[in-house]
């Protein structure tokens, strides 16, 4: 089994994901994702990546990741090339549990549970239109989580607020007002639904700590993402400043933006985002290295349907997995546009594929659509150490078409 051609894929509706398939000569096609910026992370897969995989064995996906890795880290490890190898090694993964005709899980040690309890983030889309539904019902919103057997949920209470002020300054009156739909919540349904705090890492450390600490007697699930982790000190400060977990962090990129967090005891609950971090390689060494301190993982998401499987797939095999974000306004409005079985969800659990590999699997229609863009390397080509094409040879042929 050999690696015969890479594809990108992008959509004009959804204009923050990118697909990644990988064909072989034996006939699989595996399948990968990644989110935000999807032109420059199709352009870092088929300038950089794509003409190096060309005739490599999948099955080799541990060696690729670290060849990978080791090229894009000449100039910087994160962003655009980072999210690439995300969806590469996703791919990967996806063709090795074809070819050995197990899914993903097996390979990762087995599962260690039947489901994956999930949490429900507040997003919109279509129908659910779950953002404004909070603000105008914020009761009715969590009862229709409990109506679907979901008992977590996770909200953005403060997000306007830090918009005002950079994140700088809160007063007591607007904090109080932030909190209100929370107080309702709170006194309606009282502990029926466990509800999780996003920050998005909005704000600086004194208004996180003011903030904190006046939700302390909502009973809050975690804090996540008050400050942005930059700094593993001032993230210790605000641990110590709160008797909630403090969750950390999609932010992070790789083991080794982890490793600090998790050994100091900063990240009490381990959040990875699959997509972002390195793909699936990565994410278990995350949670493998957070179950050494005796720390859970909650896998992010809020992106598109195959970091869902993707992170199934982690939490069904890992020992310390506690519970995985989901969006029901996607997988109920528009994952099942693009992917073929869409993510079963039931009673507010994950339930597993049974199918080898990742479990899904592009549409047979999407390269149909009007407003899709594919991009193709099927030519190899290797780039010396310092990022260059290697003298002599030619620049690997890649193109672009419109399927309209």
């Amino acid at each position: 089994m050999k690696i015969k051609k890479i594809e990108t894929i992008t959509s004009n509706e959804f204009t923050e994901v990118c697909w990644v398939r990988i064909h072989t000569d034996d006939g699989r096609v595996g399948l990968g994702e990644t989110w935000y910026l999807p032109q420059s992370v199709s352009s870092v897969i088929h300038e950089l990546f794509a003409p190096q995989m060309i005739g490599l064995n999948p099955i080799e996906k541990d060696e690729i990741w670290n060849r990978l890795f080791r090229l894009m880290s000449v100039f910087t490890y994160s962003g655009a090339e980072l999210r690439a190898l995300s969806a590469i090694d996703i791919a990967l993964w996806d063709l090795v549990g074809q070819a050995l005709e197990q899914p993903i899980y097996n390979l990762l040690g087995g599962k260690v549970r039947d489901k994956v309890k999930i949490y429900n983030t507040i997003g919109s889309y279509g129908d659910y239109q779950d953002n404004e539904f909070e603000q105008k019902d914020p009761v009715g919103l969590a009862q229709s989580l409990l109506d679907e057997g979901i008992d977590v949920m996770k909200c953005y209470y403060l997000a306007p607020f830090s918009e005002n002020s950079g994140g700088n300054y809160i007063s007591s009156k607007d904090l109080k007002n932030a909190l209100k739909p929370l107080s309702i919540q709170r006194k309606m349904l009282g502990d029926q639904i466990e509800i999780a705090h996003d920050g998005a890492g909005a704000w600086q450390l004194t208004p996180a700590v003011k903030i904190v600490k006046a939700m302390e007697e909502y009973d809050i699930l975690w804090q996540e993402e008050m400050i942005q982790p930059v700094n593993v000190s001032t993230h210790k400060k605000l641990a110590e400043e709160t008797k909630t977990p403090i969750c950390a962090a999609e932010r992070l990129m790789t083991r080794w933006g982890f490793r600090e967090y998790i050994e100091q005891g900063v990240a009490e609950i381990v959040m990875p985002d699959l997509v972002w971090t390195g793909g699936i390689s990565e994410t278990k060494k995350i949670a493998d290295f957070a179950e050494v301190y005796q720390t859970p993982i909650a896998p992010h998401d809020w992106t598109g349907p195959v970091n869902v499987f993707a992170c199934a797939h982690i939490s069904l095999s890992s020992q310390n997995f506690m519970i995985q974000e989901t969006n029901r306004a996607y997988y109920k409005g528009w994952y099942h546009k693009f992917v073929e079985p869409n993510i079963l969800i039931e009673d507010g659990y994950i339930l597993p594929t049974e199918e080898p590999g990742l479990g899904t699997r592009l549409r047979s229609d999407v390269l149909e659509r009007s407003d899709i863009q594919v991009r193709v390397t099927d030519e190899a080509a290797n780039w010396n150490v310092v990022g260059f094409i290697d003298p002599g040879q030619k620049v690997p042929n890649y193109f672009s078409r419109n399927t309209s």
